[in-house]
């Protein structure tokens, strides 16, 4: 187990590295963001002492080189827009991005695992109709759409709920359903996949053969039994939920990572967005490494290698 979990962790930096380096890349390629951040009537001399002083007049491979010497130390450099250290502004955003991505996926799992298991319990019933047409429709609708028409009606025509912001937990609630309805849609569909082929396996029939009572062996053997394609799914989810907060963030104006992130690209604030890739490659690939040593808790029967 310690053999594997380090050579996942090698893994991990191997990725966090080929991901930044290709942002890099395309962040360079985007174009000169000097003058966005000077006056209009400033001059060719100034600005090119500005460009100087960020190291921007350099050849690509030299400010690559000097780039990688500062990550490896945590210095992305200083904010073009904010004048504050990139990497220090990024994690002072994560807790609300945090916040919003935990409720999201707990409102996911509350939701789309029970409906997955009363539409396999219930095969071919209005009800397990019922919850293909909302897996269906949650897949189908674009979260913008979906977050722009909750806007319309719970806070422009209903006045029950703040357009956006923070404050409370008022303002949780509709970027919390908007973040959580595609993801929701998967996993139900999954668990119920799962769920069905587990039902038919020969234990289940002994299980109900004994007498013991349905919820039993729903909760005891057939859930556990199906749980890692379930949990796979979820330890995906929750490095892509905080890609998906980047719309949410900014519909609903929520001051977390992904808003930041976007107002960066807008402005070509480089050490900004280098430092967020950072962040979130990390979470992403630490999140499916906690999945993969779950496997052995969740069956015994499989060996991490």
């Amino acid at each position: 187990m310690r053999a594997y979990a380090l050579s996942r962790l090698a893994q991990t930096v191997l990725v966090v590295f080929l991901s930044l380096t290709a942002v890099f890349v395309l962040v360079r390629l985007s174009g000169d963001p000097v003058l966005l951040f000077m006056p209009m009537d400033i001059q060719t001399k100034d600005v090119n002492e500005f460009r100087e002083r960020l190291g921007f007049n350099d050849p690509v491979p030299v400010q690559y080189v000097r780039f990688v010497a500062g990550a490896v130390r945590g210095d992305f450099g200083e904010s073009l827009r904010y004048r504050r250290d990139a990497l220090g502004l990024v994690l002072e955003r994560l807790p609300a991005t945090f916040l919003l991505a935990g409720t999201s996926l707990l409102l996911t799992m509350c939701v789309a695992v029970p409906l997955g298991v009363l539409s396999a319990v219930h095969r071919n019933t209005p009800l397990d109709h019922a919850g293909t047409v909302v897996t269906v429709l949650g897949q189908a609708t674009p979260g913008f759409w979906l977050g722009l028409i909750l806007i319309y009606v719970f806070s422009v025509k209903l006045r029950w709920l703040p357009t956006g912001g923070t404050g409370g937990l008022a303002h949780l609630v509709m970027p919390s359903v908007v973040l959580a309805a595609f993801f929701s849609a998967r996993i139900a569909r999954l668990t119920r996949s799962a769920v069905l082929e587990v039902l038919n396996e020969e234990y289940i029939l002994t299980a109900r053969a004994k007498g013991l009572r349905e919820a039993r062996v729903i909760g005891k053997h057939t859930l556990r039994n199906s749980a890692i394609p379930i949990v796979t799914l979820a330890g995906l989810e929750a490095g892509q939920v905080l890609g998906g907060a980047v719309i949410t963030e900014t519909i609903f104006a929520w001051p977390g990572l992904g808003r930041l992130t976007v107002q960066a690209l807008l402005n070509r604030d480089f050490p900004i967005v280098l430092a967020a890739v950072f962040v979130i490659s990390v979470i992403y690939t630490l999140s499916n490494l906690a999945v993969d040593l779950l496997y052995g808790w969740l069956d015994p029967r499989v060996r991490l290698r």
